[in-house]
């Protein structure tokens, strides 16, 4: 079986869509995942019903045999955008072949290995490339990447800064429970 946007389930998605208009409180939840530490620098995250591992590379001191964090932000913002890019061929009534975003983000290891204060651990742009075959014209195509972008979470996760708050959990000695350390919120 060939890919193509008409499996996406345009009717969910206008009802949901119809119901957040309605009442704005329908809309409004939160996701939430858990990592746990597995060894070196191996975790696993849980997400739903969902896992994922996580690794480093070896020169970073893990072993290489899952994908990296920084690659899973690229990995979140392609898959976003891919959706998007689906929805708005979707609605449009057209279909692509094939379609494909690429993610590159440069980065620089000083800032993540604490050699230069001046340097960003993260990375310093993220550039992306789209790759479709379609039927659709040039124009059509760009007015699909602009609403993607604009309806796109992860785009907009990325592009604008979201607070951070974080603390620490300490176990209470002999029960069951924890208590919290001192804790911080980034914007």
């Amino acid at each position: 079986m060939s890919a193509t946007c008409s499996t996406l389930d345009l009717d969910a998605y206008e009802a949901t869509r119809e119901a957040v208009s309605a009442d704005p409180d329908k809309g409004r939840g939160s996701f939430e995942t858990v990592t746990e530490w597995q060894d070196g620098a191996q975790a696993v995250t849980r997400a739903r019903s969902f896992t994922l591992q996580t690794d480093e590379p070896a020169p970073l001191g893990g072993k290489d045999e899952h994908i990296d964090p920084m690659e899973l932000l690229l990995a979140s913002l392609g898959t976003c955008l891919t959706i998007g890019w689906v929805t708005q061929a979707r609605k449009r009534g057209i279909d692509y072949r094939n379609l494909s975003i690429r993610v590159n983000a440069p980065f620089d290891l000083r800032g993540y290995l604490g050699i230069e204060p001046d340097v960003r651990p993260g990375f310093q742009s993220l550039d992306y490339v789209v790759e479709v075959d379609s039927d659709a014209d040039a124009a059509t195509l760009e007015e699909i990447r602009i609403e993607a972008e604009r309806t796109s979470p992860m785009f907009d996760n990325i592009l604008n800064a979201t607070a951070i708050r974080g603390r620490v959990d300490l176990p209470v000695e002999g029960a069951g429970e924890s208590r919290a350390a001192h804790g911080g919120a980034r914007p």
